[in-house]
């Protein structure tokens, strides 16, 4: 009998494979676990088996698989339930979701080696083969294989697939797949004593025989004196400091068969074990959790609508420990890597070697341990923490979801596929699970306070920030009455220097925020007018001053500073508008004696980027922080006094009909940051325009009328949450193909939707990369059939798609366009 496995391959194709196994692998082989399969001519792929069974494929043969990588299922069954969820919902395939999921070092790909024939080179043929084709042949008589990026080095050239194809032809070489692991785990070289060397006689001896190297002599009596009364073994970079010697002395007495090395494979990320008792909760806080069990009792998501610093988190601990205390595990999802640096300085006090830290910051390696603890359900992996990719782990225990910060835009992935909302997906999971899911923030979204209303969601307030401080002070600057009276320095008004100086004088810091990075936005030319464009985006190139050079923020394209414009050469070139550099610079110019520090993405690219900025900043080694909406995301600093907002218009004038939800909850978080322990902060916020409805709802904290008139808006203009969303994108470097092709396609949608169907309309940046981008909306009605309407757009992109024009066009399907 014949045996058979579907396997999902990581590529963007939406159908199965179908693979045949024999019987002894049939019974080895389980759901979840990797096998190498071949695929296409040559190519060999990590393929995760998702069933195995008897029938034969009907319209191919099928192949036998190339080997099984796995002993066991690195993926669960439940995963594989969820990643069927997110597949279907998200309209992605099931590839999609498991190369978004696993850890890269997971998927392994085979790579082309390149290797000599038997044939050999008659001198007349020689002759005949160009330079490039005679340097691999030469190289490979020196060397048994090659592989694609060798040659590439050897030859000094990107493009080599012209003289290996000539090669090929000819009958020189031959190629071969080879698969390579790229996991490795991380070893601890450790040092112990020879047999025999324990005893005191042999002890004595050897002391003698070394007593000419000194340095060698001191290792041993070192390593005796790390060794009294400790039974732990000994690391050899530790014995190398006990004893202050060189590694070289180390492996001299190993040659000498003194000592011996050993390795011990360690984890990456561990957490010392400085657990402690989680804090009193106040009264307050005592009857939100109390509510929340409530909520949870009769099995609801529940909302937490509390202020900002009104202690969310030690209510969220409280949680943990009741979950912890059954024998489950708990996911905490946040929207910035730049907030796990901080909750783990706080959790690890509670939960400590139960942490396991899951974000894109973390190196392959790193992501592949806290993958194996979180799968092996152990007690170092019973509280997860991470971003939004933390959701796609394989949970197996799983009692509490926690969800902070839960309006953020960061929650949702927009490239590549899938193109989940980690919120949305976290409820489904913890639905998976029977486990409780909470979501925080002190500024909801419309789509969940909206479910609190409709009874979807219980709800839970939280007004008063912890020990009673008073809410902070939020004051509105007219900055086009400053101008006119000239009280304005570069881009300060002469209230917000006061306040600095003031708040300085107290010995307290300062948070600025402009939700722009580099100098300036644009760069013109004061002659023509023309400013720098990017070559490759319709937008213009970014001047970032540390760099001396203008950057493209949307494909990275990257020229030096010019000092005469590129189109009339004239040298009065001159900067609009203004970045995070740009407020750095006039501080330093403003404030000589400070310490004043940046946190935007250019400041932490490196891993430890947040952490370096957080800390300094934490430790009262930076007065004055300018950064973007990195700053508004829940971070939490004892002695910020004053909070300025140096330009509000940016945000509330944006193209998207989310800009004064946004706005509002931008601005409330980034107040939110100011006196969060004793004094009662201060907010200036920096406008042209003080008397906008989003800024005085902001100054007087009135979340539910920001609530009422967006839903109200909402509704008359069939926008979520009173409608859903599905975004379809045209990408194509042709223009007219583009055009074409998206009239085709909303043609189509509105024959089956009517006036559902907004666009196609090119948007505000309509060329990324060379790509010409076309956006057609659909909007539907909350009760309307979404798995109907899913069908229906699939069947008209695979009718698309067989247009022979239409093909080469990319299509992006973008459900819950948040």
């Amino acid at each position: 009998m014949r045996y058979f496995i579907d396997v999902i391959l990581p590529i963007p194709l939406i159908k199965l494979f179908t693979y045949s196994i024999n019987e002894e692998e049939a019974k080895f082989i389980l759901p979840g676990m990797r096998v190498a399969v071949p695929f296409g001519k040559s190519k060999i792929y990590t393929a995760i088996v998702h069933s195995v069974h008897e029938s034969k494929p009907e319209t191919y043969e099928a192949k036998e698989i190339h080997q099984i990588l796995d002993e066991t299922p690195i993926v669960t069954q439940e995963q594989l339930t969820f990643w069927q969820w997110i597949s279907s919902y998200y309209m992605c395939s099931l590839g999609d979701v498991m190369r978004a999921s696993l850890p890269s070092a997971f998927i392994l790909e085979s790579e082309t080696l390149i290797s000599r024939s038997k044939k050999e080179l008659s001198s007349d043929q020689e002759i005949t083969l160009t330079d490039d084709e005679f340097v691999v042949l030469e190289a490979l008589e020196n060397q048994s294989a090659l592989t694609i990026t060798e040659v590439s080095k050897i030859l000094n050239k990107k493009q080599v697939l012209k003289p290996i194809k000539a090669l090929l032809g000819l009958g020189y070489i031959q190629l071969r797949e080879e698969i390579y692991e790229q996991y490795k785990p991380k070893l601890v070289k450790y040092i112990k004593l020879k047999e025999g060397y324990d005893k005191e006689e042999a002890l004595i001896e050897l002391l003698e025989i070394l007593s000419r190297a000194q340095k060698q002599k001191e290792a041993v009596m070192a390593f005796f004196s790390l060794k009294a009364g400790n039974e732990q073994p000994i690391k050899a970079k530790e014995l190398e400091e006990r004893a202050n010697v060189s590694t070289a002395v180390l492996k001299a007495l190993v040659e000498k068969e003194v000592f011996e090395f050993y390795y011990i494979q360690t984890d990456r990320n561990q957490f010392l074990n400085e657990t402690e008792n989680s804090k009193i909760l106040n009264e307050h806080q005592e009857k939100a959790l109390e509510e929340i069990r409530q909520v949870f009792a009769i099995e609801k998501p529940c909302l937490l609508h509390g202020v900002t610093a009104s202690g969310k988190t030690e209510i969220y601990v409280k949680l943990i420990e009741e979950v912890l205390a059954k024998g489950k595990n708990t996911l905490y999802l946040l929207p910035e890597i730049a907030l796990t640096t901080q909750l783990i300085a706080r959790l690890k006090n509670y939960f400590a070697d139960k942490i396991v830290v899951f974000h894109s910051k973390y190196s392959v390696n790193e992501r592949v341990e806290s993958w194996q603890k979180v799968l092996q359900n152990t007690n170092t992996g019973q509280v997860i923490i991470g971003a939004r990719s933390s959701v796609l782990l394989p949970f197996a225990n799983l009692g509490l979801v926690i969800v902070d910060e839960e309006h953020e835009q960061s929650f949702k992935q927009f490239d590549p596929a899938p193109r989940y909302h980690a919120r949305d997906a976290a409820l489904v999971l913890a639905k998976q699970f029977n486990a409780h899911i909470i979501l925080g923030s002190a500024t909801p979204s419309l789509e969940s306070y909206y479910n609190t209303t409709k009874g979807k969601y219980g709800l839970v307030e939280l007004k008063y920030r912890h020990n009673n401080v008073l809410m902070p002070a939020i004051e509105l600057v007219d900055i086009k009455d400053k101008h006119k009276r000239k009280r304005m320095t570069g881009h300060f008004s002469d209230v917000m220097l006061k306040a600095i100086h003031e708040a300085i004088e107290n010995k307290e810091q300062v948070i600025l925020f402009q939700n722009r990075r580099g100098y300036s936005p644009i760069v013109e030319c004061g002659t023509c007018g023309e400013a720098t464009q990017c070559p490759n985006c319709d937008v213009s190139l970014t001047y970032h001053q540390y760099r001396n050079e203008l950057r493209c923020h949307y494909c990275s394209y990257a020229i030096a500073m010019q000092h005469a414009c590129l189109s009339c050469g004239s040298p009065e070139l001159d900067t609009k508008g203004f970045g995070t550099e740009q407020i750095e610079k006039e501080l330093t110019e403003l404030f000589p004696d400070l310490k004043i520090g940046r946190m935007d993405l250019d400041t932490t690219r490196g891993k430890y980027g947040y952490q370096k900025i957080i800390t300094a900043f934490e430790q009262h080694e930076i007065d004055i922080l300018v950064g973007t909406q990195m700053l508004t995301k829940g971070l939490d600093f004892k002695n910020v006094s004053l909070v300025g907002v140096l330009n509000a218009d940016s945000l509330l004038n944006f193209p998207d009909f989310r800009a004064h939800e946004r706005s509002y909850q931008l601005l409330s978080q980034v107040a939110g940051r100011a006196g969060r322990f004793d004094k009662k902060g201060r907010v200036l916020i920096q406008t042209f325009n003080p008397f906008h409805q989003i800024l005085q709802q902001v100054s007087s904290h009135d979340y539910l009328s920001m609530y009422k008139e967006q839903l109200e808006q909402r509704y008359i203009y069939k926008y979520p949450p009173t409608n859903r969303l599905l975004k379809i994108t045209l990408r194509h470097r042709d223009y007219n193909k583009v055009n074409t092709g998206a009239d085709w396609f909303a043609t189509s949608l509105r024959n089956v939707f009517g006036n559902q169907v907004l666009g196609p309309e090119f948007p505000p940046v309509s060329r990324i990369r060379n790509e010409y981008h076309k956006h057609i909306l659909l909007k539907m009605p909350i009760n309307q059939s979404m798995s109907k309407s899913k069908k229906a757009i699939l069947k008209i992109q695979n009718s698309f798609m067989s247009v022979k024009d239409f093909r080469p066009i990319r299509v992006v399907l973008n459900v819950d366009n948040y």
